[in-house]
């Protein structure tokens, strides 16, 4: 059965609102699209229950096999897929475009933490890890996909942490990063060096690599306290904002429903991490607590990151808002992670001290 009889509806109804609001702001920003997100949004929902129903310890069993479909699917686009806005992500099949970088997140989520359950921190695994990390990673940077690729980096630090790495072994490898970090800028594209260089000071080149940070800092803020109301946003509708539906969206709702509604959005996403934190602490399976602890470090860095980059405190990454841009393989990938998460929170928690779903 589909409802199972402790379903969290709960956690179910925050992704509904969430998801709600993203398809309202695409209606109004982009309607030519809607019709094609309407397909998605039912496709991504038949998703989270097909995973919610579904047993999560397979998956630990599988979590090889899930590495390795990882790589074949980043391994198509170069062969295979559709060069469009100077980079070669996508693949079409019989019409349909999908993005396999984003079905890479939910397969590395379980391999990561398989990876991670059964033994604790030690440099070698450190180094195994992050040998095995690399190669999806650097597909993904190759593409070139900088926010994918960030998003990879994001979900193995943090899975690092929940192993019982202690204070001198974590400044080992913050030192290792920093000698990292200058090899992690040299293989960035031209135009993505450009975005970190002009992000402290946009007005440096504002019809070039600021324009699209200055449009969303204006859109942001000529929403007021109010905004300016459904379908009545100019800077999205007069097409000055880039990107409108997909990487700016929290900017056009930001326009459309002012400060107000920007602050709702944020409390409905700090209230769906806040539950997937929960279900991570308290799982009764190990294996299911790691699963969530990944599913939360990916979902939160890609929210943070977003909204950050909306209003000009983040350098401009490419990051979708989880469950609000326009992007079917986006909101397919977060729903599997969302299905994951459902399926963890059914197996119940560890203590009675939380409150009731």
């Amino acid at each position: 059965m589909i409802f199972k009889r402790n379903f969290d509806w709960l956690l179910f109804l925050v992704i509904i609102l969430i998801l709600s609001l993203g398809t309202i702001t695409i209606f109004s920003v982009n309607p030519l699209v809607f019709q094609t997100h309407l397909i998605y949004v039912f496709i991504a929902i038949f998703v989270f229950f097909l995973f919610s129903s579904l047993d999560f310890l397979i998956f630990e069993k599988l979590a090889t096999l899930f590495y390795f479909l990882s790589l074949f699917l980043l391994l198509i686009p170069p062969f295979f897929g559709i060069f469009s806005r100077g980079a070669v992500r996508w693949i079409q099949i019989g019409g349909v475009t999908f993005q396999p970088s984003e079905f890479a997140k939910p397969f590395l989520v379980i391999f990561s933490a398989r990876f991670w359950l059964k033994k604790g921190f030690s440099f070698k695994r450190l180094i195994v890890y992050f040998s095995l990390i690399f190669v999806p990673f650097i597909l993904i940077v190759l593409q070139p996909d900088l926010g994918s690729s960030l998003v990879i980096l994001g979900l193995a630090l943090g899975m690092i942490l929940l192993t019982n790495i202690n204070l001198k072994e974590i400044l080992g490898s913050s030192f290792l990063f920093i000698l990292l970090a200058p090899f992690g800028f040299m293989i960035l594209k031209d135009y993505q060096k450009e975005r970190i260089k002009h992000f402290l000071n946009p007005f440096a080149d504002p019809l070039g690599a600021g324009y699209n940070i200055i449009q969303s800092i204006i859109t942001v803020g000529s929403g007021g306290l109010f905004g300016k109301g459904f379908g009545a946003g100019t800077q999205s509708h007069l097409a000055f904002l880039p990107e409108r539906h997909t990487d700016f969206i929290f900017a056009s709702f930001a326009e459309e429903f002012g400060f107000l509604g920007s602050l709702l959005v944020v409390l409905l996403y700090f209230f769906l991490l806040q539950k997937i934190l929960k279900i991570a602490k308290t799982s009764r399976d190990d294996f299911g607590s790691y699963l969530s602890y990944g599913i939360l470090f990916i979902i939160s860095f890609q929210t943070f990151v977003n909204i950050g980059m909306n209003i000009g405190i983040l350098p401009i990454t490419g990051v979708t808002l989880p469950l609000f841009s326009y992007g079917g393989s986006s909101l397919i990938s977060t729903m599997i992670c969302l299905g994951l998460i459902e399926g963890v929170s059914q197996l119940g928690y560890k203590s009675s001290s939380f409150e009731i779903n």
